[in-house]
């Protein structure tokens, strides 16, 4: 194992016992993914990015928790935004981040790599709404704001206060415009394709924990790099890393062998493509038998 090979085993390992922390800490995960991409950031290139979401923390206007104004039936307007002290947040976090730091994002970003990782997003201030959200969550935290991650279909947001009760939402992407349920339910409608619906399920508010994060994090890098033939580096990264989570989807498994086998590695894949095969042979046989002959092809190229 040369060096550079040594750095990204600790690093890999580093980020399996992240995962596994009781309270996994978002950015570091975030700047760990960003760091196979980018074998320049190093140790203090992480604690610098850390430093950075201080600062901006430290910029950020106190908002003390305030009964809300409700109408005289005691239930929020409809279709209002949250008030009291989350709207407040959210509209501070606007203007710092949104505004006076231009955070934010547009279509071209989605064609960036650099869009998914955490320390060019800060450098950059331009990101995918995913990675805006973890600066909105990440900045808001540390200043001690009631603030949460929400994986809505399609486009990740950022919620304040009380995601069951009174709460108010925030699109990063769009410098931090806040937003009603109603909104939010069209962002999901075209995002996804689809016809908006009468509004948001409690499923989709349901905060999004950091590992959740993470691996919608990482599928979004193996979608960029899936489309572009010359990036199945990337992509294999982000499967194994995919594969160091406590829990993940078994399918990956096959993906992995199959990105092996396209890259050459014909032993290492096959190896993979039985051990997938292994572990889904009970409950779908004819699949596990169909992996088992691609495992058989791929040690063929050997020959």
């Amino acid at each position: 194992m040369d060096g550079m090979d040594a750095v990204r085993a600790a690093r890999r390992r580093r980020f399996a016992e992240a995962a596994r922390e009781e309270r996994p800490d978002l950015a570091l995960l975030c700047l760990l993914i960003a760091a196979e991409a980018d074998p320049a950031l190093d140790e203090a290139g992480i604690d610098a990015a850390q430093i950075e979401l201080d600062r901006l923390a430290g910029l950020l206007p106190y908002a003390p928790a305030r009964r809300p104004t409700a109408p005289a039936d005691g239930a929020p307007a409809d279709g209002a935004p949250a008030d009291g002290a989350p709207a407040v947040w959210a509209r501070n976090l606007a203007d710092l981040l949104g505004t006076r730091c231009g955070f934010g994002g547009s279509a071209a970003d989605y064609r960036r790599l650099e869009s998914s990782l955490l320390h060019d997003v800060l450098r950059r201030r331009r990101g995918l709404p995913i990675l805006l959200s973890v600066v909105w969550t990440e900045v808001a935290r540390r200043a001690g704001a009631p603030v949460y991650g929400v994986a809505l279909p399609g486009h990740f947001v950022v919620g304040f206060g009380d995601p069951y009760g009174r709460h108010v939402l925030a699109d990063p992407f769009a410098g931090g415009r806040l937003l009603t349920d109603e909104d939010a339910a069209r962002l999901v409608a075209d995002a996804t394709g689809t016809e908006a619906g009468p509004g948001l399920t409690e499923r989709m508010l349901t905060p999004a924990g950091p590992l959740e994060t993470v691996q919608r994090i990482l599928n979004n890098i193996r979608a960029w790099a899936q489309v572009r033939p010359e990036q199945s580096a990337v992509q294999l990264w982000a499967v194994e890393l995919s594969l160091l989570l406590p829990s993940h989807p078994a399918q990956l498994r096959h993906e992995h062998a199959q990105l092996l086998v396209q890259r050459g590695e014909f032993t290492a894949g096959a190896a993979e493509l039985e051990e997938y095969a292994r572990v889904v042979a009970e409950v779908d046989p004819a699949a596990a038998a169909a992996v088992r002959r691609q495992a058989a092809a791929a040690r063929a190229m050997l020959n």
